[in-house]
């Protein structure tokens, strides 16, 4: 029996399988094409194609396929878990833990602890090596990831991701002074033209908006938070160094040399808030600084 299928409002306007990946946050092109194809998505009752255009407003339907087996493994890696329910997990991961396997990473990440602890109940939308996954953070960034246990609660919060209405709240270190107290970018991102592992601000990239507010700034170094309005990878470490403020120990857009006692750049996911999918209650979760958060605020003399 295959699962339910749901409604999803489109937010943005394009081609149908470039729509439904950005929709559904981890949903590759490629699957969203695979589910067109099989006719798994329709809009007024008629089955949609690929190529098909969609606009802000329209109200497809969804029908995913059945979640493959799972050939992962099952492991008993402690989590930090800060909410738990029927519907969803809210995990405070740590840094250095991946979140999906990938190559170089096939154990060991969170995928494999959700397994464990949720046992069955993950949502499958996302295939076999990504279930209940809704959004991802950074290897070396710590914090708060949020999964589904189940096709609908998923469904709900990719949706609220489309429509900006899970926010996603950070804290960070940058280089250098900022004129203002508090400010906004808003650049497109893409893949680098020269690098394909980095991302960069291009021009026809993804819309990506970062809004950004002073914490404090002593000795060159400025304590900010972060607040996402979208979701693009490595979104808030790309969108710093445009500014000319990249993040302390992010060795890929900023310096070179790491940072004693930083694993990588100094960003935790620290706040989410999202409208629960099946309660409708507007929920909020936060993760406390990690110690080596706070010893590299202390470091610069930073609050």
């Amino acid at each position: 029996m295959e699962p339910a299928s749901f409604p999803l409002t489109v937010a943005e306007s394009g081609r149908a399988d470039a729509v439904l990946s950005a929709a559904l946050e981890g949903l590759t092109r490629s699957a969203a094409q695979r589910w067109l194809e099989e006719g798994r998505i329709t809009l007024d009752g008629a089955p949609l194609r690929k190529n098909a255009r969609l606009r802000p407003g329209d109200r497809v339907l969804v029908t995913p396929p059945q979640p493959q087996a799972v050939d992962l493994i099952p492991q008993d890696i402690p989590l930090d878990v800060a909410y738990e329910d029927g519907d969803v997990i809210v995990v405070n991961k740590p840094a250095g833990m991946v979140v999906h396997p990938a190559p170089g990473h096939p154990d060991g990440t969170l995928v494999n602890a959700l397994l464990y602890h949720c046992k069955n109940s993950l949502s499958g939308i996302n295939g076999a090596l990504r279930p209940g996954i809704v959004h991802r953070i950074d290897r070396d960034t710590s914090g708060l990831v949020i999964a589904a246990k189940n096709d609908r609660a998923h469904l709900s919060l990719a949706a609220q991701l489309q429509d900006h209405t899970l926010f996603r709240l950070y804290h960070a270190v940058a280089a250098g002074s900022f004129r203002e107290d508090s400010g906004c970018v808003s650049a497109p991102i893409g893949r680098h033209k020269t690098d394909r592992k980095r991302m960069a601000v291009v021009p026809g990239g993804r819309e990506a908006v970062t809004h950004w507010r002073v914490v404090d700034t002593q000795n060159g170094y400025t304590h900010l938070t972060c607040r996402l309005e979208t979701g693009r990878t490595h979104q808030i470490r790309v969108h710093m160094a445009h500014l000319g403020h990249p993040l302390l120990g992010d060795t890929v857009y900023g310096a070179k040399k790491p940072v004693p006692g930083l694993a990588g750049q100094c960003l935790h996911a620290a706040r989410l808030t999202f409208t629960h999918p099946a309660t409708g209650e507007r929920m909020e979760v936060e993760a406390p600084l990690p110690e080596w958060f706070t010893a590299a605020l202390r470091r610069y003399g930073l609050r």
